[in-house]
C-alpha cells in the first residue's frame, strides 16, 4: 500500500465521519470540515493533514482517517492548559506522542468501515517509524510505555472504550 492509498474521512455526512465527530464531542472537540482543496490551519503537516486549532480538528474530504485521528488524539492527551493553546503543534514529549499512536490505534475499532488494521496499515503507508519496522510489531510488542503512560496520566479516556479500564488496558479489538 502507498500513501496515496490510505483512507480518507469523506464527506462530514458519511458514516465514518459522523462517527468519528460523536467520538470526540464529548470531550469537547469539533470535528469541523474545509472546503475540498483548502489550506488546512494548524496542519503540522500540510496538504492534506489534519489541523489542530483550540478545540477545532480541521479536515477536508481527502484528509487522512488516520492523520484525523492521531491529531484528534493529541488533543485528548493534553492537559487543560495545551489545549487551550494548541495550534499546529500539540506539544508533549515522546512517551506521550507514543501514548496519542496507541490510542489513535485504540479508537479506530470504533470507526465503521477503518478499524484497528487498517489503521495500523496506514500508519505504515504514511511513513509513521517504529523501531520494530512497522506499527503492528510496535503495538503488540513494544507499546507497554503508551499503555502506562495513558493508565496513568489520562485514565479518564480509557473508561470510554468498551472492554478497557484505568489498570488494563487490552490489545484485543
Amino acid at each position: 500500500m502507498s500513501e496515496a492509498e490510505v483512507l480518507s474521512l469523506g464527506a462530514a455526512d458519511a458514516p465514518l465521519a459522523r462517527a468519528l465527530a460523536a467520538q470526540l464531542a464529548p470531550h469537547g472537540l469539533r470535528l469541523t470540515y474545509l472546503e475540498p482543496g483548502a489550506e488546512i490551519p494548524g496542519s503540522y503537516w500540510g496538504e492534506r493533514e489534519a489541523g489542530l486549532l483550540g478545540q477545532q480538528l480541521l479536515v477536508r474530504v481527502d484528509t487522512p482517517v488516520h492523520s484525523a485521528l492521531h491529531e484528534a488524539c493529541h488533543y485528548l492527551c493534553a492537559d487543560d492548559a495545551r489545549r487551550a493553546t494548541l495550534n499546529t503543534d500539540a506539544g508533549g514529549d515522546e512517551l506521550e506522542e507514543c501514548a496519542v499512536c496507541y490510542l489513535s490505534i485504540l479508537l479506530a475499532d470504533r470507526l465503521p468501515g477503518f478499524g484497528r488494521d487498517r489503521m495500523l496499515a496506514d500508519m505504515d503507508a504514511w511513513g509513521y517509524s517504529f523501531r520494530l519496522g512497522s506499527a503492528r510489531r510496535w503495538f503488540e510488542e513494544e507499546a507497554e510505555d503508551a499503555r502506562q503512560w495513558l493508565c496513568t496520566t489520562r485514565p479518564e479516556l480509557l473508561l470510554t472504550l468498551p472492554g478497557q479500564d484505568a489498570t488494563s488496558i487490552s490489545r484485543e479489538p
